[in-house]
């Protein structure tokens, strides 16, 4: 009689399994929602942006690319962003270097749909501050 036992057990699971709700999404049409602690996409704001390279210092795989110059007339000393450049295809997506930006110019979305048909595409190149 105990050798049914196990038989009965797996049978019981089978039936739960069989008739329980599915999880799967249809991705394309139904988007997942995700956890808000998800480290996505990058979004980078010039605007915010004091240049101080905190960013491209706390990221381990380097892919952080900043150009700055030094402001004229009123903003005299002052540093403002030229350049941003980041390689996601070499991201770790640890969000460190959303971490160490004092201003948070630099901060990770809940946006995952990340893929692109050319290389060059996929890289988040932000310039600064535009002369007006």
């Amino acid at each position: 009689m105990s050798k049914g036992k196990g038989l009965v057990k797996g049978l019981r699971r089978t039936l739960q399994t069989f008739f329980a709700k599915p999880v799967t999404v249809e991705y394309p049409r139904v988007k997942p929602a995700v956890d808000p602690r998800y480290r996505g996409a990058f979004a980078f704001d010039p605007e915010k942006c004091i240049a101080c390279e905190l960013c491209a210092r706390a990221c381990p795989n380097r892919v952080i690319r900043l150009k700055w110059e030094k402001g004229e007339g009123s903003g005299a000393g002052k540093r403002r962003v030229t350049e941003y450049r980041m390689e996601p295809g070499l991201c770790l997506f640890c969000g460190l270097c959303a971490e160490a930006c004092p201003t948070k110019a630099l901060a990770m979305t809940p946006r995952y749909e990340l893929a692109t048909r050319r290389r060059e595409e996929a890289g988040l190149v932000a310039f600064g501050r535009q002369e007006r």
